[in-house]
Order: C-alpha cells, then structure tokens, then sequence
C-alpha cells in the first residue's frame, strides 16, 4: 500500500471514530439523569415541641430607699454588693435648712421664751396667794396648768428649731430621720450617692434621691417576651427550663407565674411579657440582669414512631410518603398515605401507616 493510499484510510478511519464518539455522546445526553434519594428508617423517640423567650433574671422586688428629709450626704456606711438587715443605717443626711424656715422657727422660740417667763412670774404670784388662802384651789391649779402649757410650748419650739437645724431632736435620736436606714432585709445592689450629694426628700413634685437600691436576692424571678403566636400555647403553672449566658452549661428550674393580657409592640412584632420563679441552687450566685433564655415546653409526644418532616408530602388534608421498593439496579417507590401527629419542626410522628421496618424517601442526593 502506498503512503498516499495509508494517509487517505487513516484519515477516513478518524472521521469515522469521530462519528460515533459524537453519536454515542448525544445518546447519553439524551438519556434522563438517574435520581438517587436519601433513604429514612422510622425510628421510636420522644419529640418535644418548645418555645424560647428572651429576657433577663431580676429579684421579684427591688426596693429603692429614699430620704425622708432634704439636705447633703454626711456619712455613707454601706456599699453595693453588701448583705444587709432591716433598720440597718445606710448613710447619715446632714440637714442645710432653709433661711425662712430657720427664722421662722428662731423667731418661735423667742416668742415661746417671752411666753413662758410671763408665766413662771403669774404662777409664782397666783402660788404665794394660794399659800396666803387668798384664792381658791381651783384657780391655783388653773395657773399650774398654764405654766405647764407654756413649758411645753417652748421645749416644742426648741426641738423644732433643732430639727430646722440638724433634722434631729434629744428625745427622738432614735428615730432621726436624717439616718437612712434599709426597710428590708437583702443585698445592696446600688449606692448610687457619694459623701458631699445633696438629696431631696420624695414629694408630690419628684419621687426623691435614691440612697441605695436593695433586694432580697433569694427570690428571684426570669422576665421576658414571647411571640403572640406562641402565647395561645402557654398557661400559668408551666415548667420551665432557665439558661443563663454567664453561667455556662447551666440550668435551672422555673415555673411559669405570668403571662401578660396585653401585647406590647417590639420591632414590629408584637410580644407579651411573661414572668417565671426560679429555683436556683444553693451553691450558684446569680446577679441582677443576668441576660436568659426560657425554654417551655408546650407539647411532647413519648416514644412515637417518627420521621424527618421533609419525607412527608402534603396534599390537602391528606400526607403521603414514598415507600422504598426497590433499590437495585435503580431506587423504585411506592406512594403511600400516612396519618400524621406532632411535629418538633425536624421530625414528625407517624400515627398509621408507616412500619419501623420500612424505608422512606429523602431529600435527593446531590453529586
């Protein structure tokens, strides 16, 4: 054979591989794509369906204690962090009074001073008659009784000046209202003032200085929001499950005491207040406005024959599933009508229908 006759049936011999290459590709091309699915077992487990609210750890009452009279910081005893007991001293308030109330109460006491000489003198005068038996009893005791009067007049008057002065009389050092002193037993949460602030007694007009902040830490109380397409499902007495961010791997008992009647809007959805005791154990420290979260639980369905939800189809009223067949040489199912319970929003219980034993389709693999 000549090269010139070789080069001419080796060129046909390529065209020729060429084409059936090209054929037998667009034959497989055209071919529809074997789909292979994921295949679920049931299996028997518990599914508990919850909802989270968000909120902070609070005492369920935090009292704030005011002076009950105006002036500056004097002495401060206490700090924030320290336990205290009821009608322990906090801090000492040191009166600065008023000009016109100083006058007016000096001005008092001069005239109370003037009133009680004038009778001391009428007594001495209405006695030394009644020992001569140039009176009667009766109007003996009557001048008794005036000068008592008049000495009560004046010691008021002395001890009103003392409170315009130092908000403090002798008699009632005990009761001093410039000593402000915790109305109950608890933590001290704040100090807010410093030696030197002037303080304003609560009135009409403002609610008055806060000296301290204190709470009685032992009952404590979780405060949050929930969604108003969960509230329908939570009523007062449910148990909830507390995690707190600052207490890592840890969680305490709660029990639902609370739900709000009205929602409050918040960034667009509206949410309503819920309230929890909290049982924390005796060996853990928990702070005021530790941030939480609440889960409650408000459905469970026990040791239920269940699937992953996005193996059931649905149809109208009506769910499906598709049954595994056969898998060789190709995956092969069968459609079949399930009757469904309780879904945790990853798997769903089956009620009928459906065996342990049996397979079910899946999502597709993807290659």
């Amino acid at each position: 054979m000549t090269a010139k006759k070789f080069f001419k049936w080796a060129g046909l011999s390529v065209i020729g591989l060429i084409f059936v290459w090209t054929f037998v590709f667009l034959y497989q091309k055209s071919q529809p794509a074997v789909k292979v699915y994921e295949l679920h077992q049931p299996e028997v487990t518990d599914l508990i369906k919850s909802t989270v609210a968000t909120g902070k750890v609070e005492p369920r009452d935090e009292v704030l204690i005011k002076p009950q009279i105006s002036g500056i910081i004097d002495e401060v005893y206490k700090e924030a962090g320290e336990q205290i007991r009821k009608g322990e001293v906090i801090a000492k308030v040191k009166v600065i009074p008023e000009l016109g109330t100083l006058n007016g109460a000096e001005s008092r006491v001069r005239l109370a001073e003037i009133n009680a000489r004038q009778a001391e003198t009428d007594f001495s005068r209405t006695k030394e008659l009644y020992e001569q038996q140039l009176i009667s009893r009766e109007e003996f005791e009557k001048g008794e009784v005036s000068v008592k009067q008049a000495r009560e007049e004046l010691q008021t008057a002395k001890d009103n000046l003392q409170i315009v002065k130092e908000g403090i009389t002798q008699s009632s050092a005990s009761f001093s209202s410039t000593l402000i002193r915790s109305t109950i037993d608890g933590l001290i949460l704040d100090v807010p003032i410093k030696v030197g602030n002037s303080v304003i007694m609560s009135n009409t007009f403002n609610d008055g200085t806060t000296i301290a902040t204190v709470a009685n830490m032992n009952d404590l109380i979780f405060r949050g929001n929930v969604d108003e397409t969960e509230v329908g499902r939570l009523h007062e007495g449910m148990p909830v499950k507390l995690t707190i961010g600052a207490l890592q791997g840890l969680s305490f008992d709660a029990t639902l005491e609370y739900i709000s009647p009205k929602g409050v809007e918040n960034n667009g959805a509206n949410q309503f207040e819920i309230k929890a005791a909290i049982t924390p154990p005796q060996d853990v420290t928990i702070r005021s406005g530790y941030s939480a979260n609440a889960e409650i639980v408000t459905e469970r369905a026990d040791q239920v024959l269940a699937i992953p939800e996005g193996c059931v189809e649905f149809s109208g009223d009506s769910t499906f599933v598709y049954i595994v067949t056969d898998s060789v040489p190709s995956q092969k199912f069968d459609r079949r009508q399930i009757e469904i319970g309780m879904s945790d929003g990853i798997k769903i219980a089956v009620k009928s229908g459906l065996k342990q034993n049996e397979k079910v389709r899946g999502a597709e693999k993807k290659e």
